[in-house]
Order: C-alpha cells, then sequence, then structure tokens
C-alpha cells in the first residue's frame, strides 16, 4: 500500500480515523498551565517518531552502559517559554514624524508632529504615540490604538522585517518617516541580522517655534555698583548722538536714517526714525523705559563711525555724530570718532506706470478708471458737446464689402453720435429677400483697424467719405451715400475735415442735385454783386481797391502793352487748365467719378448756350461723361473778367512775391490832380463759351476760404499792404 502513487483511486482512507484534533501543548494542574513532555498525533494517535521503526540503535541485544559505568548525572533540560512570555515587555520603538497640512490659518501652512512608534514582540502588534507639548492646542496621545496594522490590500500585515531607520511607514493613510530609534532596537535588530541606517536630524515645526521665540525668558538684572544718584547729576541731559541708516532697498526701495541716543545717565540707547517731511517743530512724545525694561547691550565704546550695530535684528551704519558727542570720545575715551560717511545716492526715475490690457469687459476709458484709484470712478464725459450736438447725428449709407453673393443686396445706415462720438449701424428689411433687417450694431465708439489696444483711434466724420472702407469688428463696409446735412455739417466746420473729404461730399451732393438751392442763391449773390457794382459811383475822391490794384499793375491805362498781355493770358489759360486736374492722391477705395449725364441747362444772357448736345453726350455707343461742373452766367462772366487780371495772377496767388521798394516822390499838385481824374471802365469782349463745357473737370464754387481760395480775387491778399502804400503816400502828399 506504502508503494503506490498517490493518484485517485489509488489511496484508502482507514475508515477507523475520526477524530482529527490535535493535542494540546499545555496541561492544567490547579489552575497552572504545566507543558507536557510527550505529545500524541492528530486524534490521540502515537507519533511515527516514538515507534520502535524509528529507534537509531539497531543492535537487537539491549545494553544499558549504566551498568558498566554507572547513572550519570543528566543536565536538565531548560524550561519551555511560550512566545507571547519570552518577549513580554519587549517593544521596538522608532521616532518618526508626519506632516499635517493647516488651510485655514494665516500664521502657518503646516505643522510637523513628532511620534513615537512602538512594536510590541509579543504579539506583533503596533501603537503610535505622540509625546504631549503644552499649549500646542491639538489633542495628543495616542494616534493609532495598538494592533496589527495591514500593510497592503492582500491581508499582509507589518512586521519588525519591514522596520528601518530613514523608511515612510503608511499607516491607515498616515504617512510616518522613522528618523531614529532606541538602543534596544538597535541591539535586536542587530541580533536577527538587521543593520538600522544611520539616524535623521528631527526637523523642528516652524509654529512651535515661533511661539518659543516670542516668549521672553526670565532673566534676573543685577544692579550696577555705581551710585545712580551721582551719576543722573553728573551726567544728565549729557546725550552721544549719533546718525544711523538702514539699508531697506530690497524692500522698501531706500535709506531709512534713524538717530541712536545713548544716555549717559542710565546707559541706555534710544533709536527713533528720521522723517524727511516732518517739521523740526513737530510736536513728538517718547515713552520713556522702566526698570524692568533697562537692558544694557551696548557700551559707548562700541559706537564707532562706520562700524554696523544691531538693533531689534536691523544691521544700523553709524555714519556721523554731532560736536558733544566727538568731545566726550576724543576727551572721556580717548577715541578720535572718523569723519562723516557721506551715503546720499542719487535717486533714482520712478519706474514708467504699466497700463494693464484691456479684458475686453465694458469699454476701455471705464476699465482704466480701475487702474487710477482704488475707488473707481466712472470716467468724465464732455458736458458741453453733449449740450451743443444732442440729438445731433450724421448718416450715411453703406455697403457691405461682401465675399458671399447674397450680401451684395443688403444696404446699411451709418449714424455717428455728435454728442459722444459713438456709431450704430442699422439694416432697413428687404422684403422677399430673407433678410430680416434690423439693428445690426448698437451704439459704441469704433476702433481703426491696426490701432494700439491701451490708447485707440476711433473713426471721426472726417474719415467718413464717399468710397471710404471702414472695418466695423473684423467686417468691411463701403461707403456710399449720406444726407445733405453732412454737407451742411462740414460747410459749418470746415477746420474739422480735410479738404479733400468736402470737395469729395461736394460733388455727390452736386450729381445727387441736392445743391440747387445753393446755384440759386449763388447766382443771385452774383446778380446783386454786379448791379451794385455797376451802381457805384465813380466820383469819389478814393479809389476803390479793385481799382488802385488795376492802376498798380498797369491794366486799362497807360503802359498798356498789348502783346504781353496776349502772351501772359494764354499762360494763364494754360495753368488754369493744369490747376483744374485732379492731383491729390486716392486709396484704392477713394473717391471716384459719378457717370451721370448733364442734367442742369443753363443759359446765360446773350451768352451761348451751354446745353449739352447730342454729339458732344453720345460719344459712341453707350458713352457717357462725368459732369462735374457746369459754369452759370455769374461764374461766366467772373472767369473773363479775371481773364483780364490773369497778367499778374502769380503775384496776387503768393507764387511769385512783388519786390518792395521805396515809392517815388509824389507831387501834391499831381496827386490833387489824379483823385479829380474818373477812373476809366474795363473794356471786356464778348465771353465764348468753350465747346464741350459739360466735359471739362470739376471746379469748386462754394465760398469755403481754407479750401478753395478765390483765385480771382485780385486785390485780397495784398488789401493790408496796399492800405499802408496809400497812406504812406497820402502823408507824403499832406
Amino acid at each position: 500500500m506504502t508503494g503506490l502513487p498517490k493518484l485517485p483511486g489509488f489511496e484508502f482512507r482507514d475508515p477507523t480515523f475520526s477524530k482529527y484534533h490535535r493535542s494540546q501543548t499545555f496541561s492544567l494542574c490547579n489552575g497552572y498551565k504545566l507543558p507536557k513532555n510527550s505529545f500524541a498525533g492528530i486524534g490521540g494517535r502515537e507519533l511515527n517518531s516514538n515507534s520502535v521503526k524509528y529507534c537509531i540503535n539497531k543492535d537487537p541485544v539491549p545494553y544499558d552502559p549504566s551498568l558498566t559505568y554507572g547513572r550519570t548525572r543528566s543536565k536538565a533540560l531548560p524550561q519551555y517559554l511560550p512566545h507571547y512570555v519570552l518577549y513580554d515587555k519587549k517593544c521596538l520603538t522608532f521616532r518618526a514624524f508626519f506632516k499635517q497640512s493647516v488651510v485655514e490659518s494665516p500664521n502657518e501652512f503646516y505643522r510637523v508632529r513628532q511620534v513615537n512608534i512602538i512594536y510590541f514582540l509579543e504579539d506583533d502588534s503596533i501603537t503610535v504615540m505622540e509625546p504631549k507639548i503644552p499649549n500646542s492646542g491639538l489633542n495628543q496621545g495616542r494616534l493609532v490604538r495598538r494592533g496589527p496594522i495591514p500593510k497592503d490590500n492582500r491581508g499582509n500585515y507589518w512586521h519588525w522585517k519591514d522596520l528601518n531607520v530613514g523608511k515612510d511607514l503608511a499607516f491607515y493613510g498616515v504617512v510616518y518617516h522613522t528618523v531614529d530609534c532606541d538602543v534596544f532596537t538597535k541591539e535586536y535588530m542587530l541580533s536577527q541580522g538587521l543593520e538600522m541606517a544611520d539616524a535623521e536630524e528631527m526637523p523642528v515645526d516652524p509654529y512651535t517655534q515661533t511661539r518659543t521665540l516670542l516668549v521672553t525668558p526670565k532673566l534676573t538684572k543685577t544692579p550696577p555698583a555705581d551710585d545712580k544718584l551721582r551719576r543722573f547729576l553728573e551726567y544728565d541731559g549729557k546725550i552721544l548722538k549719533f546718525h544711523a541708516v538702514w539699508d531697506d532697498r530690497e524692500n522698501t526701495g531706500q535709506l531709512e536714517k534713524f538717530e541712536l541716543l545713548y544716555f549717559l545717565a542710565d546707559d541706555t540707547v534710544l533709536v527713533k526714525e528720521v522723517y524727511s517731511d516732518t517739521p523740526v517743530n513737530y510736536p513728538a512724545i517718547y515713552l520713556e523705559l522702566s526698570e524692568a525694561e533697562v537692558k544694557e547691550y551696548y557700551q559707548p565704546k562700541d559706537f564707532v563711525i562706520g562700524k554696523t550695530i544691531f538693533v531689534l535684528g536691523r544691521d544700523m551704519l553709524l555714519y556721523d555724530c554731532d560736536k558733544f558727542t566727538r568731545d566726550y570720545y576724543k576727551n572721556a575715551l580717548c577715541i578720535v570718532q572718523k569723519p562723516r560717511i557721506e551715503i546720499a545716492t542719487k535717486p533714482q526715475p520712478p519706474p514708467p506706470e504699466q497700463v494693464p490690457p484691456h479684458d475686453g469687459f465694458g469699454s476701455l476709458e471705464d476699465s482704466l478708471q480701475n487702474t487710477l484709484s482704488f475707488l473707481p470712478k466712472p470716467p468724465k464725459k464732455d458736458v458741453l458737446r453733449q449740450l451743443l450736438n444732442a440729438n445731433k447725428s450724421l448718416r450715411y449709407e453703406m455697403v457691405m464689402d461682401a465675399v458671399h453673393p447674397e450680401d451684395t443686396i443688403r444696404k446699411f445706415i451709418l449714424s455717428y453720435s455728435l454728442a459722444d462720438g459713438t456709431c450704430k449701424i442699422n439694416e432697413p428689411p428687404i422684403r422677399n429677400s430673407g433678410i430680416w433687417g434690423g439693428k445690426y450694431l448698437m451704439s459704441t465708439m469704433l476702433v481703426k483697424p491696426g490701432s494700439d489696444r491701451l490708447n485707440p483711434d476711433y473713426y471721426t466724420p472726417a474719415d467718413f467719405y464717399i468710397g471710404a472702407i471702414i472695418t466695423v469688428f473684423e467686417q468691411r463696409f463701403k461707403i456710399v451715400g449720406a444726407d445733405l446735412y453732412v454737407y451742411r455739417y462740414m460747410q459749418a466746420n470746415p477746420h474739422k475735415f480735410p479738404c479733400e473729404v468736402i470737395e469729395n461730399m461736394r460733388n455727390y451732393m452736386f450729381n445727387k442735385g441736392y445743391l440747387k438751392d445753393d446755384v440759386d442763391d449763388q447766382l443771385k449773390d452774383n446778380q446783386d454783386a454786379e448791379r451794385k457794382w455797376d451802381t457805384d459811383t465813380k466820383d469819389e475822391q478814393e479809389l476803390s481797391e479793385m481799382e488802385k490794384c488795376l492802376k498798380e499793375v498797369k491794366v486799362g491805362g497807360e503802359g498798356y502793352d498789348q502783346e504781353y498781355e496776349t502772351r501772359k493770358r494764354a499762360e494763364l489759360v494754360q495753368e488754369y487748365e493744369e490747376s483744374l486736374k485732379h492731383k491729390s492722391n486716392i486709396g484704392p477705395y477713394g473717391i471716384k467719378p459719378v457717370k451721370k449725364t448733364c442734367a442742369y441747362p443753363i443759359y446765360i444772357g446773350q451768352v451761348e448756350s451751354g446745353e449739352c448736345k447730342e454729339e458732344e453726350t453720345e460719344v459712341g455707343q453707350g458713352a457717357s461723361y462725368t459732369p462735374k461742373h457746369i459754369d452759370t452766367p455769374e461764374e461766366t462772366l467772373a472767369k473773363y473778367y479775371a481773364g483780364v487780371l490773369k497778367e499778374q495772377h502769380e503775384i496776387c496767388d503768393g507764387k511769385h512775391p512783388i519786390e518792395c521798394a521805396e515809392p517815388p516822390p509824389l507831387d501834391p499838385d499831381e496827386c490833387k490832380k489824379d483823385q479829380e481824374e474818373k477812373p476809366k471802365p474795363i473794356m471786356v469782349s464778348k465771353p465764348d463759351v468753350p465747346p464741350g463745357a459739360c466735359k471739362v473737370k470739376t471746379v469748386s464754387f462754394a465760398d469755403d476760404e481754407r479750401c478753395n481760395i478765390d483765385r480771382f480775387d485780385l486785390c485780397q491778399h495784398k488789401k493790408k499792404r496796399r492800405t499802408a502804400i496809400v497812406r504812406s503816400m497820402r502823408n507824403v502828399s499832406e
């Protein structure tokens, strides 16, 4: 049976074997546990080791050596001690610490808590004890209850073989770091073949250390040997005064000055800060020190110019002292103080103010108020501008610089508020187009593309003209129209707009037919001026400014040169044609001519009609010209009157100034004779209307002196000068 392999079907079970309990190690006798000398197997059966089969001596003849040599004294067997008795009250002690976070205290961020990890060898249990620290505010003592502590999730527990110095131990989610152990632990571990690592330094709890430093140690003071009354009578009012400086430029950025006063009467020191802005006669109160607070740290011999002393953690440099102090050191202590040390430094320029970038919420002016004061105020508004321009706005018509074809039919109305400079855009609805229309942009200030984010440039009416491209939040629009009020506002405020913008808007309004009333008013004014010219009497003793100018340039009187006038007329006509050419720079989306046939035929008295003829307008199939100007009767007459005076056109225009010369002496009789003579009328020929009048370049007719100076007013620029010359001539004649 014993030789059969242990395979299923080859093993046989003893049916008489029914008890499986093991024999006990101890037997109880009168309540005491006594170890057994003999043991039985499972179920009380005899062990194989106790049978004759396992007898070492196989000699069939029994031999008893005691019969020959006598019985020997055998050594008593040691008493058997169980594990819990052998290691009773024997523990392994490790010093460790763990860090505890503090999240709701401004004075500390974490605490270092020192603990003792105790390992009981009798039952392999562990406990963690924290020594009590007075005034710690923590519930200290036993942190982990004694018992086996699981090491991992697989059912293993911490054993003394896992412990060592400098190791992290995780007990129930708290990590303890061992730094040292006691002598018994080292010897026991060494006896088991484990050598402990070197001890580490226990970290200090910063909060506990701070509280320890705040506790003032109790020190006793030995009374001085000298007489206080004698020192008071001898040194009362005698003070050693030093000037010190504390270099605190790392924190406050400046050198803070102090005055150090050493009182010889009681050897006390007073340090006070020197405020540069405080007047000398400013009242001050000094708190006197009591007897319990007087401590002798320094003596007079320690205060020397150039040395550094430490006052409550501050290192102060002594750089000067007064005359009494120098004399006292020289006579009493035989110490010659060094001369004053210059500590003045050049003031550094203040750093430039950094303005934070705009975060995109609210307006830029409102956000900048947060950087100017702690309590921000709303940005100031131009109240005068709002009162003068209340409910006034400039309206423009725009189209989208479309990318998609469906956007080409969309129209937009841009309204610029003159009160606050904001712009709003509305889109008129288009029926049966699928476009709802309505508000496209609320009132806001439009920023020009490419401008500074902290100091942006905003769109103004000077940037809005026919053909201008504006960018509204990355969307491009083109201005194609405007209200008549826009042009009226430009006329009333010409200094706010460039000449090109005013001329562009004037041409648009003229082509649209909005300036018909202006043309009629101009014609009426010219007729009234001509009628007044004809009705003025020529019998006045003083010549008019026009006659003086004509006489000065030798027109219509003695010295008239027909050849020079003809040549000068041709030059002026050529120069006039050149001046009519448009020479201003036009951008890619700038001013473009509007194609429109002549719609305003003008008849000027007996002058040839200026109406456009068919042969002039229809040049080729579908050809059309842009009539930018049609001469009115007054303009035609003004041009031909001006032709007579064009020989001195350069002089009156300012291009070729007149060389000043001394006036010839005048005879009073001749001057009186000239005054009696009547001026001769100016003879002009009948003006002819040139062919193709509808094709000429644009000629401005507004009375804007800044943008379009009347070129035919010869005496306007020399008025003051001619008046002064006439007055000087009168003085000479008188």
